[in-house]
């Protein structure tokens, strides 16, 4: 019977991808079974028993952190590990004993409200993942429901086994089993932006035997047993088998479609769910990012621990001085004959006087504990949230080309910012744009390409040379367009350079009338310059698209080296126009007619690139039916592969290599070879048992099969692709110089290469010494060559110890020279083992730059862990690939570029931005202010604490330690939540010391974070001192004030809880005031939260004491009754508040006219330049420049001055 619609089909057995999955009857799945292969999945039968006793996971998926269940036990738990928030449970616990002393209800409700608020945000983000969750997981998928009839299905709902039908940008439900699709070469193309952050298009395909499936009806007697692996997180590994028609079929990472992954360029597919849910591949990958907190959160922690420390001291001296004032109540009469010591209860027995001081310990436990701020880590929490929002909203890293902002994802390191010593960066796509350019090329030995690179001109400028290419002088060509730059007074715009033709064609900057418009067979070499384009449009794994309205191609590449070559390969006259699974046509220039025409070739074999392999390869067959092999690599690796008769054009084109690395451009090598069907065959039957086998060495195996045929190579060139630098990247370096960050450099490419771009962007300069690490020399490779393995290792660790001594020596012996560091990834290895690790770093941060070339993605992460461990400094690092995802997670401050490869960095990292430079606002402006900010909101928590605390301290011990507070209950209860939180907030949220443009014309005020100088034990230990000298000054003026005096109409004197409501009311002025006098920067919102605070005071004040005498208490009409009828009360106010307040304002004015600090400079510059004195301005400016070793403005002092880093 025939189908309606179907097209004509291929003949599979001419398809290399299928022919190599051939059914076998033997038994070749030795993994399948064993541990780690457990898994079998009854394709269609889902709902069988045997299915249904394997209780796999249900496709429901949750991310939130809590359940209905568990939220409130859960959120409690997290919350009271906070050692503070547990010692107010406890002081809440007690507070219903009769050892408190206070209300129950007035200690437990600010706890609960402390407490609350951060569970109801807990509560509201955990809320907002739960929609998530419900919208994915309420997706709809077509579900097989038996007799070839598919309907839509919830996506919780799937089983193991089901076949669903995804259609064209759907997502995939779960992770599938590809059984075949709308193609008639049953293959897909599948987004992979969601687990990898990669925009290109990955191709999948399915397996021959189940290819046919193209009907819905068909899968009604569709049935097969898929055994593999156990569920695990390598996104880019499968192994397992299908049992299908008494016949096995191997399976491999082709035929697996990941949950989250999108369905492109294709109709439909059919698939098998293979893991669900939580077994899913993209789920496993889904753990959170390592848990980080800044040093400021740290060290708050002790501060915490300290104040503790006091209250027990505290606590312990008022418990001995109770005791033996107690005791001498019995020893010398009644002395405080009011307590009643002969008929005294356990509290004021003088006869048990130890006991009763063990009981006031305990009561002066829970009287003092308003020394500790019970809502300081909430109000942290709100601060920093709203910081967060302010960097996210910053116009100036708005990057408009792709309509990024700044995202902060996690608002816990906003004060890190700006504390950074060490930033370590990645090179391509971070420092540079990673948008690949073809500028030039070697063909047969011979050089082409007029461009000029940006790191040409630099280097041409370092050695005060013209540049001159085919006769040619760029040395004073311009590259930006952007205004010039000055330093220091001089343009320094000529380091900026570019090429003299503005590339219009996206990807290609060549530029060589040799090659270009045809005239490539004029050349001497034609033959071999048409074989070299002919490897550019085949041997790659791009997808081209048509537009069927202008008949345009463009494509879809896996990396932008990739679209770089086919395009370079296309404008030179040979146009990759279409693919299928088994062919590959290009439309090329006939070397003899000079007519395009279009020619196939059959793509037998595509032998993958790796990080191992460094290379990739084609077999084609072409018309005449010549098998070829097409191979383009690294140079390391290409170079040793060519035979005796392919190394003809070796020698010119090493040396062309040297100089395309030297101008800073990326490499690779492109050869060839023609096989015999003989070499073939032998070949094809090795690769595909080595396909075939289902084990974990099957990719060991199959790069052993073609590292065989990959040889006796015939050399046809090399390319030279530039990846531009990125705009304002050499005056971020300067700026962030300047302000005394050390910056890594931390790449895959080469050492020359890095070098080069080093230079460009001003890391490296003209007179810096360079110390060179590196394995890469004639002598080690010898050795290498005849020695053991064990010994080799050895000795390679010797040679790399001994080259760190003789750097250490050489940076001894010069006194004012300036050191660059630069090694390689083999050095790394060895430098980075536990006995060589210390001298390594001691070198490297003796180093104004240090460069690690050929970095492997873990020599990065580690690299980062030893600068972060072997500092204790902050570290940042900032990178935009997959490849930088561990070296963001192990900084203290991970920053992923939101770039052209993609978001796994992004996803990685704890703030995201889209360009370089924008690190300079990021961390001068925003990482200063946040950084400021919170050190000081923390230090005023505490200052109005313990002015609080110490206010009941005194009161207690001038009522013989009675445990009598000072304060009405609910005075003290309300203190830290409402009448003095606020001001504090708004001082972490809005204060400036500086000016965003003064930050950046002074980046040396940066180094106030890295030295810590605003949250030192010494500024903190001060301002607590100052709120001991505050409540000194309240409670004896207060005290002094209104003793022994007529205070109110009727000639009475002031009882305690009028004096206890004056003292409250002069610690509400003084810290509120206190608060004004330390912002910089008053905003409508601070005036208007400060005065509030004082005024919501009063009206609280007035309510509660119109209140009934048994809730109100001691409040009872106070401020009616006696405050407000009272001038005294007004008076002593003003002067309580004045002189609490003198003593800091002394301190201030001493410190600014003597003793400034560097921001304190800076303001008054700023109040000068107000005034138009700019001269002060720049006078300053000049003094207080920082020296720097690198960046623009070093390299333009060493042009005027070389001698000065140069060694006597």
């Amino acid at each position: 019977m025939t189908r309606k619609g179907r097209k004509k089909r291929l003949h599979f057995r001419d398809v290399y991808s299928f022919k190599r999955e051939k059914g076998s009857h033997k038994d070749d799945h030795s993994k399948i079974g064993g541990p780690g292969f457990s898994r079998v999945v009854y394709c269609n039968e889902s709902d069988s028993l045997e299915a249904n006793l394997r209780n796999y996971a249900t496709n429901y998926v949750r991310t939130t952190k809590y359940t209905t269940a568990t939220f409130l036990p859960k959120s409690l738990f997290e919350q009271f590990r906070r050692v503070a928030n547990f010692y107010f449970l406890v002081t809440g616990s007690l507070s219903f004993t009769s050892l408190a002393p206070y209300s129950a209800v007035s200690a437990i409700i600010p706890l609960i409200i402390v407490i609350g608020v951060t569970m109801v945000k807990e509560g509201i983000e955990d809320w907002r993942r739960k929609q998530q969750d419900i919208e994915v997981n309420n997706r709809n998928v077509k579900v097989h429901q038996g007799d070839g009839v598919f309907k839509p299905t919830e996506w919780k709902k799937l089983k193991v086994g089901n076949v669903v039908k995804v259609e064209k940008d759907e997502f995939f439900p779960a992770d599938l089993l590809l059984l075949s699709s709308s193609y008639e070469d049953a293959v897909c193309y599948v987004e992979t932006m969601n687990l990898d952050g990669e925009t290109n298009l990955k191709l999948k395909q399915a397996l021959e035997v189940t290819s046919s499936l193209n009907e819905d009806h068909e899968f009604s007697d569709f049935g097969a047993v898929v055994k593999c692996e156990d569920p695990n997180a390598n996104l880019y590994s499968f192994v397992g088998s299908m049992e299908f028609e008494n016949l096995h079929f191997p399976l491999s990472p082709q035929q697996l479609l990941l949950r989250g992954s999108k369905l492109r360029n294709t109709g439909h597919v059919y698939g098998a769910v293979i893991f669900t849910g939580h077994e899913t591949k993209v789920i496993q990958n889904s753990t959170g990012p390592p848990s980080k907190r800044s040093r400021i959160e740290k060290k708050m922690d002790h501060i915490v621990y300290f104040l503790f420390s006091v209250l027990f001291s505290m606590a312990f001296i008022g418990s001995v001085c109770f005791g033996v004032v107690t005791k001498e109540d019995l020893e010398k009469g009644h002395k405080r004959w009011y307590l009643r010591p002969d008929n005294a209860n356990v509290f004021f027995d003088p006869k048990r006087a130890p006991k009763a001081a063990i009981y006031h310990f305990l009561t002066a436990l829970l009287l003092y504990s308003y020394l500790i701020p019970i809502s300081l880590y909430v109000s942290i929490e709100i601060v920093k949230v709203l910081q967060s929002i302010f960097i996210n909203q910053d116009l100036h890293m708005y990057y408009d080309e792709a309509h990024k902002p700044a995202h902060a994802r996690t608002s816990n390191l906003n004060e890190e910012l700006g504390q950074v010593h060490t930033v370590l960066s990645d090179k391509t796509g971070t420092l540079t744009c990673n948008l690949m350019e073809f500028v030039k090329c070697s063909v047969a030995g011979t050089a082409y390409g007029r461009g000029v690179t940006e790191v040409e001109k630099a280097l041409a400028k370092r050695k005060v040379s013209p540049l001159t290419i085919n006769g040619e002088d760029y040395t004073d060509v311009p590259i930006d367009h952007s205004p010039k730059r000055t330093v220091n007074g001089e343009d320094d715009s000529e380091i900026l350079v570019d090429s003299p033709k503005k590339s219009v064609i996206k990807g290609f900057n060549f530029d060589d009338e040799r090659i270009m418009n045809g005239n490539w067979v004029n050349e001497p070499n034609f033959d071999i310059i048409q074989k070299f384009f002919r490897v550019l449009a085949i041997c790659q794994m791009t997808i081209p698209d048509v537009d069927d309205k202008t008949g345009n191609v463009t494509y879809e590449a896996e990396s932008p080296d990739e679209a770089a070559f086919v395009v370079a390969a296309r404008e030179s006259g040979f146009e990759f126009c279409k693919r299928t699974q088994t062919n590959v046509s290009v439309n090329e220039l006939n070397s003899v007619s000079g007519i395009i025409v279009e020619r196939s070739y059959k793509l037998l074999n595509v032998l993958e690139f790796n990080s191992s392999r460094k290379r990739m390869s084609v077999i084609v067959r072409d018309e005449e039916g010549k098998i070829s092999l097409l191979s383009k690599g690294a140079d390391s690796v290409m170079f040793e592969r060519l035979g005796e008769n392919g190394r003809k054009y070796e020698e010119e084109t090493r040396t062309h290599v040297n100089e395309y690395a030297e101008a800073g451009l990326r490499t690779l090598i492109l050869a060839h070879r023609e096989l015999s069907e003989e070499e073939y065959k032998t070949f094809e039957e090795k690769f595909s048992e080595a396909k075939n086998s289902v084990s974990t060495e099957r990719e060991a195996m199959i790069d052993e099969v073609t590292a065989r045929i990959e040889k006796d190579l015939i050399l046809l060139g090399a390319t030279a692709v530039e990846d531009k630098l990125q705009h304002g990247v050499p005056e971020c370096i300067d700026k962030l110089a300047q302000g005394g960050i050390k910056i890594w450099v931390l790449t895959g490419d080469k050492m020359e290469t890095a070098i080069n771009i080093g230079y460009s962007c001003s890391l490296l300069r003209q007179g810096m010494k360079q110390i060179t690490i590196t394995l890469e020399t004639p002598e080690i490779t010898a050795l290498e060559k005849i020695g053991e393995k064990d010994a080799i290792a050895e000795a390679l660790k010797q040679n790399v110890r001994r080259q760190i001594t003789e750097g250490m020596a050489q940076i001894d012996a010069s006194s004012s020279g300036v050191f660059a560091l630069i090694i390689d990834g083999k050095s790394l290895t060895y430098a980075l083992e536990d006995d060589i690790k210390k001298p390594f770093l001691e070198l490297a941060i003796s180093c104004a730059s240090v460069i690690c070339c050929r970095s492997s993605p873990k020599q990065k992460a580690l690299v980062t862990r030893l600068v972060k461990e072997g500092t204790k400094k902050t570290t940042l690092a900032i990178g935009d690939g997959a490849n930088d995802v561990g070296m963001l997670q192990e900084a203290d401050i991970g920053i992923g570029i939101s770039g052209v490869e993609g978001m796994q960095a992004v996803m990685a990292s704890d703030i995201a931005i889209a360009q370089f430079r924008f690190l300079e606002r990021l961390l001068l402006v925003h990482g200063h202010w946040c950084y400021r900010r919170i050190s000081s909101m923390i230090c005023c928590f505490f200052y109005k604490n313990v002015t609080f605390g110490f206010t009941v301290f005194l009161y207690e011990a001038y009522a013989s330690f009675s445990a009598q507070p000072a304060y009405n209950d609910w005075f003290m209860s309300l203190y830290n939540v409402f009448f003095t939180s606020l001001p504090v907030i708004a001082l972490g949220v809005f204060d400036q010391d500086v000016s965003a443009r003064f930050c950046l014309k002074f980046p040396s005020l940066y180094q106030e974070g890295v030295q810590n100088v605003l949250f030192s034990w010494c500024r903190i230990i001060g301002w607590m001192f100052n709120g001991v000298c505050s409540a000194v000054i309240i409670f004896f003026f207060c005290k002094e004030a209104l003793s022994l005096q007529s205070f109110k109409k009727n000639g009475k004197i002031a009882e305690y809880q009028i004096l206890g409501a004056t003292m409250y009311n002069c610690v509400v002025w003084v810290v509120n005031c206190q608060m004004a006098i330390s912002i910089n920067y008053f905003t409508l919102i601070q005036h208007i939260l400060i005065w509030g605070e004082i005024a919501i005071w009063y009206i609280f004040l007035l309510a509660y004491g119109a209140m009934p005498p048994s809730f109100s208490t001691t409040a009872y009409k106070v401020f009616v009754e006696s405050l407000a009828s009272t001038p005294s009360f007004y008076i002593l106010t003003l002067f309580v508040v004045i002189s609490a307040l003198l003593p800091y304002y002394v301190y201030r004015a001493i410190q600014m006219r003597f003793f400034p600090m560097y921001h304190h400079t800076i303001q008054w510059i700023s109040y000068k330049s107000r005034l138009g004195d700019a001269e002060y301005s720049d006078t300053v400016r000049q003094i207080s420049t920082r020296p720097t070793s690198i960046g623009l403005t070093a390299r333009s002092v060493a042009r005027t001055s070389p001698l000065r880093d140069t060694t006597p």
